[in-house]
């Protein structure tokens, strides 16, 4: 059992310590995000005293507009860039290249 657990040693110390940076800078913009997310209707009750009908429609067009923007974001990136798509097609073959020489052999 040993074996399997110096390899995953020598695993995690092979991941560059630029994509360690990378990572953990991505933790924290997402921890404050949260944080933001979750703290924003307390402050509008307790600090700008707005009523939970208030908080309620904020709330509410905040949610519609990032479904409005996920769903329209989409539709532009295909139309007017549409060689992302090809781009994407490249990378996931490359990606799945191996895996086929893999099956095979």
């Amino acid at each position: 059992m040993r074996g399997g657990a110096a390899s995953a040693r020598r695993g995690l110390a092979a991941v560059p310590r630029g994509v360690w940076a990378l990572g953990l800078v991505s933790m924290c913009m997402d921890l404050s995000s949260e944080l933001i997310h979750s703290l924003l209707p307390l402050y509008m009750a307790v600090g700008l005293g707005a009523s939970a009908f208030v908080i309620g429609i904020v709330e509410g067009v905040a949610e519609a507009l990032a479904l409005v923007v996920k769903v329209f974001s989409g539709v532009i990136s295909d139309v007017f860039f549409g060689f992302h798509i090809l781009f994407s097609y490249a990378v996931w073959g490359l990606v799945l290249l191996p895996l086929r020489h893999w099956s095979f052999s």
